[in-house]
């Protein structure tokens, strides 16, 4: 798959406010080369940084943009992150197909045919092989796209790792793969533990600040989990403590994204993030 040139700042843009601050955006230390700017929440970010950060949003099922830093939840509005991010006019339509035909939480989840645009809805968690009997009928054959990469199913089926498109991927469970490990401020003694991991309860993918304890509130769902063994808070501390290593110790890198649970509605849903 060839490597996209990197988006930069133009350093003569005097309507962007750039800072010498690291970008807080690159979880995966990928080193962006651009200047790095401010969002209006005062984070900083780069335009690639910002745009794979709110991809991963959209390709977790979410509408809107949310700042990636914990203890922020700031909500970005598609202008701001459109002009921050430097969308190509190609990064543009999938976003915004992605925002619109990301379905509330408690329907099931749609994404757009790449032949006719309708919404369809895929009926197993097992098989990324979705037919859209829209083009099916039109064409006067089976027609299936990849969930995952959005275009014609090539390859055999079923199957939920990949389609054999070139550079289909599940960029979540990349991330998860890759992330560098975190040193916790006041728990020095824990090592191997990922930088990011999968809420176990909904699958959104989180960032711990380092500092404080170990345990985070997922902003999505509001359970709280241990972020070094994955057990829920109550869980762990029957044998363990806020600020000491686990009884079983770290639990490994997460090979798969748990589906998002049904979430009451009364639970604000102000930080809602991805497809």
């Amino acid at each position: 798959m060839s490597t996209k040139p990197e988006k930069c700042y133009d350093p003569r843009d005097t309507t962007l406010r750039f800072t010498d601050k690291e970008d807080e955006l690159d979880f995966l230390c990928e080193g962006f080369k651009s200047r790095r700017a401010l969002m209006s929440c005062g984070h900083a970010v780069t335009p690639m940084s910002l745009t794979n950060w709110c991809r991963r949003q959209l390709d977790q099922g979410e509408r809107r943009f949310v700042c990636g830093l914990m203890g922020c939840g700031a909500v970005w509005p598609y202008a701001e992150v459109r002009k921050m991010a430097l969308l190509t006019q190609e990064e543009m339509k999938y976003f915004e197909n992605a925002m619109a035909f990301n379905a509330p939480r408690n329907k099931p989840p749609s994404k757009p045919c790449p032949g006719c645009q309708s919404a369809v809805v895929r009926e197993s968690k097992s098989n990324l092989s979705v037919r859209c009997t829209v083009c099916s009928a039109k064409k006067g054959r089976t027609y299936e796209f990849c969930w995952q990469c959005l275009r014609e199913w090539k390859g055999p089926r079923p199957r939920s790792d990949r389609c054999d498109n070139d550079g289909c991927c599940n960029e979540s469970l990349k991330t998860l793969k890759i992330c560098p490990e975190i040193v916790f401020e006041s728990i020095p003694e824990i090592t191997g533990c990922p930088s990011i991991r999968a809420c176990p309860t909904c699958g959104t993918l989180l960032q711990h600040s380092k500092k404080h304890c170990k345990n985070i509130v997922c902003p999505r769902c509001k359970v709280e989990f241990c972020f070094v063994c994955l057990k829920l808070t109550r869980e762990c501390l029957r044998t363990s403590d806020y600020h000491v290593n686990c009884s079983g110790g770290v639990a490994p890198r997460q090979t798969s994204i748990p589906a998002p649970c049904t979430v009451s509605a009364a639970v604000p849903f102000d930080l809602s993030f991805f497809w």
